[in-house]
């Protein structure tokens, strides 16, 4: 994409493998239904059919995104269309008839016909509304949102939190639902916006819902693509991204299955072709459909700030990893082995001693807090280890989480504790399940030994947790396994493993709250939402409490 011009007012679970399948042939399979989907005037006209988004939110600014489909043979992945000229406009109504900022980008199959926008010389802390224009035809309008300026006083912020969506496990409910509430300055995504398995080969409770494309697992940059541009015709995820900015990091499986800078659980190096090759392919196409700034080429950490209440670090915990070790091997506290990489750690220390905002806010894609599970009896380890992509012998440890990078850890919360850095909140995905949780300087000590953080982890979308693997009813596993997992890790305030659904975080001078709402039905288009838990972690404290009443 080449920019034109801008104008702005000054004031204003084991991987079942593989078949590989060309991107020609592809094409020619998927080319069929998406021009079916076009509307009647896509042979003369483009259109935008993959919706559109923002996304990073700064003060005077805010990252747009859409992809444009020229003709109708130009579908994801495809290399496919001509380059098509895309107009921008930014305005402080719906009607656009206060017009504060336009522009134009080239859309090219060379970067699979998306466009960004990077548009500064906004007002913070003010609602936006943008569209974008090709050929007489125009996008959706949608609504976005500046951050508070640097030193604003900020009484309030509220966040929707999510991870971990597999298409062909359900639908995107909670996406329509946290879209229809119309109270967010922004959402997070933690990870796993796409999946990378085949059709059927991962978590469906044996029952694929709606298929993906490609149906192949995928390992090239048209594969990557065409999975992306799928997602982003779901019109649950188009409605979110419609109506607020996202801030999105990535995990393991916009790659691979418990990826590491060097390989994934789901790649056989050759046969696959190279770890570098596929893992540049997926970074690519994430940073060709997802309205995300990378501070450094080829990585999604960052950070954020929202006025003087709250700053947010993004990490990027899969890039520079050390590869998993089996659990129960010592070499977990192997201080040479990182989860971040040495430049991130420094970096991630230096913001948060250096932050002047009341909150800390750091979004995690996987877990940071300790988590036994070997007192666990058998019948319930071996669905959490399959879930976890860990051995199903007895274990204590989750080695794809910080639990297998103490060394790292370690570092990180004796520096909260050293620096006497107060409110920091880890905000997680990964794991499918609901947690709150304190974060201790010494697991094995506590209560006794200090907390130097708290932790909301949010359950899934749609991915599956233990009661679909055990395809048992929702609840049956937490009634059971939750007392044993908290009796076990006394820093676990809670824990739903059965749940899908969503999170809510409102943060004010005086707390940070978290309230965890669950879906009727993820297999069902049309499940209903309704609120489950609270909790929330008072200035101050670094501790976790209930409270009975969602915000």
């Amino acid at each position: 994409m080449t920019s034109r011009q801008r104008t702005a007012d000054s004031n204003s679970l084991s991987p079942r493998r593989r078949t590989v399948v060309k991107a020609a042939a592809a094409t020619a399979v998927l080319a069929a239904p998406l021009a079916a989907a076009l509307p009647a005037r896509a042979a003369e006209a483009p259109a935008f059919v993959h919706g559109v988004a923002s996304g990073d939110p700064l003060p005077d600014g805010i990252l747009l995104w859409t992809r444009v489909t020229p003709t109708p043979e130009a579908i994801p992945g495809s290399g496919l269309g001509p380059d098509t000229e895309v107009a921008w406009t930014v305005a402080r109504d719906k009607a656009f008839t206060t017009v504060v900022a336009k522009g134009s980008v080239t859309a090219t199959a060379a970067s699979d016909h998306t466009v960004k926008a990077d548009v500064r010389g906004l007002a913070p802390a003010t609602d936006y509304w943008f569209r974008f224009s090709a050929g007489g035809t125009d996008s959706p309008a949608a609504r976005t949102r500046t951050a508070p300026a640097a030193d604003a006083a900020v009484a309030n912020l509220r966040f929707g939190v999510v991870s971990c969506a597999n298409w062909e496990a359900g639908y995107f409910s909670s996406y329509r639902h946290l879209a229809a509430r119309g109270d967010l300055d922004a959402w997070l995504h933690l990870g796993d916006y796409i999946y990378e398995y085949g059709t059927g080969d991962y978590g469906t409770r044996d029952t694929v819902v709606r298929q993906h494309a490609p149906t192949h697992e995928i390992l090239t940059l048209a594969d990557y693509r065409t999975r992306h541009g799928k997602y982003k015709t779901d019109p649950d995820l188009q409605a979110l991204h419609a109506v607020a900015p996202v801030v999105a990091i990535w995990d393991d499986h916009e790659f691979a299955n418990d990826a590491w800078s060097g390989g994934a659980e789901n790649h056989t190096e050759g046969a696959e072709g190279a770890w570098t090759a596929r893992q540049a392919a997926a970074k690519q196409a994430y940073f060709e459909w997802m309205p995300v700034r990378p501070a450094l080429a080829g990585t999604t950490y960052r950070r954020l700030r929202f006025g003087k209440l709250a700053d947010l670090s993004l990490l990027d915990l899969r890039s520079f990893r050390s590869q998993q070790v089996a659990v129960g091997n010592g070499s977990v506290d192997d201080p040479d082995r990182t989860i971040t990489g040495r430049a991130q750690l420094d970096w991630l220390k230096a913001g948060l001693k250096s932050s002047d905002t009341t909150w800390r806010l750091v979004g995690n894609s996987v877990m940071i807090s300790p988590f036994a599970i070997g007192s666990l009896s058998a019948d319930l380890l071996k669905p959490l280890a399959e879930l976890l992509g860990l051995p199903k012998e007895g274990l204590a440890l989750n080695t794809d989480q910080w639990d297998g990078y103490t060394d790292d850890r370690r570092e990180l919360l004796a520096h909260l504790r050293s620096n006497a850095i107060r409110n920091t909140v880890f905000l997680t995905g990964d794991i499918h399940m609901a947690w709150a949780n304190d974060v201790p300087v010494d697991a094995g000590t506590y209560p006794l030994s200090a907390s130097a953080a708290t932790e909301f982890v949010v359950t899934s979308v749609t991915s599956d947790n233990l009661d679909d693997i055990l395809k048992v009813p929702e609840g049956t596993v937490t009634a059971l396994a939750a007392p044993v997992i908290q009796l076990a890790n006394r820093h676990v305030h809670w824990v739903d493993t059965d749940r899908h659904g969503y999170g809510v975080l409102d943060i004010t001078a005086d707390r940070a709250q978290m309230d965890y709402y669950v879906l009727s039905d993820k297999t069902k288009a049309n499940a209903t939402s309704s609120w489950a838990r609270s909790y929330r972690t008072r200035t101050g404290t670094q501790k976790v409490e209930r409270t009975y009443t969602p915000v």
